[in-house]
């Protein structure tokens, strides 16, 4: 979580995974199993809506369990994801799939830049 939690609830403002992270110890405190969802979004916007948040990089959101069945959850974008949303990882949380883990060495600064373009094949 880059946001401290204090920060997300009083500017109401944060990153995908904050969203996803405070969704799920919401979701866990009154007694649902829930998890974190690592994946991506498409990038083109649909006609007639607007681009969602996320679309363009990596993105996050939860699952909880409602007893019939695992359900999404995109806190980020108040929406229940669809086709748009594509899943490559659950977990606990943001920790345990890390997309990117290491070390950088050597002199100077570094800095990573990384941005996704998912749009869907066209079915011949």
């Amino acid at each position: 979580m880059r946001t401290p939690i204090e920060k997300v609830f009083e500017e109401r403002r944060g990153v995908c995974q904050d969203f996803a992270h405070l969704q799920i110890a919401c979701l866990r405190s009154i007694g649902l199993s829930a998890r974190y969802v690592s994946g991506y979004l498409q990038t083109i916007a649909p006609a007639n809506r607007e681009r969602l948040i996320g679309a363009g990089a990596s993105h996050a959101w939860s699952i909880c369990c409602l007893g019939s069945g695992w359900i999404d959850l995109d806190p980020t974008n108040n929406l229940v994801p669809s086709t748009s949303h594509i899943a490559l990882a659950w977990s606990r949380d943001y920790s345990d799939l890390s997309p990117i883990r290491g070390v950088i060495q050597g002199g100077g600064q570094h800095e990573l830049t990384v941005s996704v373009d998912v749009t869907p094949v066209e079915e011949n």
